[in-house]
């Protein structure tokens, strides 16, 4: 499998925590809810001149398909304004890391418009965490600048077309969808169209390579039920974008906006990365070769990339806040941690799964939902080797080379904090 469209997978095979009905109220299925619009960026748009769009999400935004897609028809849509395209998105990761790079990768871009597309990756998440997250970054984003425009864009797995079919959002959509309405946010689901063809049987949402040469009279949606083809899936995506974009035009008055009171107490409107190298770090770090793998190939969101691989090593710091967490990457070379909080019961934390043929980038919490005041936290890279092999056949992969998966080395790049480490 292409490791960015396993990264997804991920996300939706883990269970964070049991899922009853009546925890959220489904939102009715719309493919456009126009709200407050977009009108500080249509109107940069049609004036000419640079115009900065964001997108951040996981591996359906930074896959080839409807970002530069939508990226290219605004180019062709507006030929005076010369846009400029950040790319902030990242595979198998969900709102509860990008709250907390929000300001690194899309808010030091300075901006005009901001496409968050989480839906899908927040599928298994608490309504309660995705409502702080998703709260987050628009307060961070009208702080920064208060004319930033923002769209909430959904994209679907084939788990969530019975839903859809009918008429509700899944609940992380929905979840979204009441941050939207109490910020005026647009809102644009790419996937009905999907689930309309689906239900005419003039679409398929899966089916291998073998099988989509016997489906030439069908759509084929993509090969595994999650990341589209480009030019069959995304392609909807993108005609979705563009429906919705005309209803859009002349929607809302432009301006700066006030961000008044929140939606939810404990939103993560302070989320931010702190570089790792504020910590205290014991005898057996280093930084990792700027220009050898992995560093070389995570360096645009992991510029720096710190190294342990002594059992034993510790990192540690102490915070004032309420949320503590490290933003690093899992590999074959990896192992598992041992994490501490204010002098507390260890807890095992594996940076090995069965998806850890390569590195990707990850993210683990320490501690959420602390008292606001000190706290500190010790890391340290545990002697106990995870049964890799063992851990990799859940998912029939094999250790093809054993001087790849020895070791337990740990890499890590960033505090994720909600408060201030002291000394900062």
């Amino acid at each position: 499998m292409n490791p960015l469209r396993a990264l997804l997978a991920i996300v939706l095979l883990l269970s964070l925590a049991p899922v009853r009905a009546a925890e959220i109220e489904l939102a009715d299925a719309v493919e456009l809810r126009a709200r407050g619009g977009l009108p500080n960026a249509l109107r940069k748009l049609a004036a000419g001149g640079e115009v900065r769009i964001a997108y951040i999400g996981g591996s359906i935004t930074a896959a080839e398909g409807w970002r530069p897609m939508t990226t290219r028809w605004l180019t062709g849509r507006y030929p005076e304004a010369r846009i400029v395209e950040i790319n902030a998105a990242i595979g198998g990761t969900g709102s509860d890391l990008g709250v907390f790079r929000f300001r690194q990768d899309v808010l030091r871009h300075r901006p005009d418009l901001v496409f968050i597309e989480f839906a899908v990756n927040d599928g298994g998440a608490p309504v309660d965490q995705i409502h702080k997250c998703m709260e987050g970054m628009v307060r961070q984003a009208w702080v920064a600048d208060p004319s930033i425009d923002i769209c909430f864009v959904y994209t679907l797995v084939d788990g969530f077309v019975p839903t859809l079919a009918g008429g509700k959002f899944p609940r992380a959509a929905s979840a979204m969808e009441q941050v939207a309405n109490h910020y005026a946010i647009p809102t644009i689901h790419m996937g009905l169209e999907v689930v309309r063809l689906a239900g005419e049987g003039k679409l398929v949402m899966k089916a291998s390579p073998a099988e989509r040469e016997k489906l030439k009279d069908k759509i084929v949606f993509s090969s595994d039920g999650v990341h589209p083809h480009a030019e069959t899936g995304h392609r909807l995506y993108l005609e979705a974008i563009v429906r919705s974009w005309e209803k859009l035009i002349g929607v809302g008055t432009p301006g700066s906006r006030a961000l008044g009171q929140p939606f939810v107490a404990g939103h993560y409107q302070a989320a931010k990365l702190v570089p790792l190298g504020s910590a205290r770090m014991g005898p057996g770090w280093r930084q990792a070769p700027a220009d050898q793998s992995p560093a070389r190939s995570f360096a645009k969101f992991l510029p720096q990339l710190w190294m342990a691989k002594e059992p034993g090593t510790e990192l540690s710091f102490a915070f004032k806040g309420t949320y503590a967490g490290i933003y690093d990457l899992l590999g074959p070379d990896c192992g598992q941690l041992q994490v501490s909080v204010d002098g507390g019961q260890p807890k095992s934390v594996l940076r090995f799964d069965s998806y850890c043929t390569y590195h990707r980038m990850g993210s683990f919490v320490a501690a959420r939902d602390l008292p606001d005041g000190r706290h500190t936290v010790t890391i340290r890279v545990d002697s106990t080797l995870p049964d890799k092999k063992a851990i990799l056949a859940k998912r029939n992969e094999v250790i093809d080379n054993p001087k790849r998966y020895e070791g337990t080395t740990w890499y890590a790049g960033w505090i994720m904090v909600i408060g201030d480490l002291e000394g900062q």
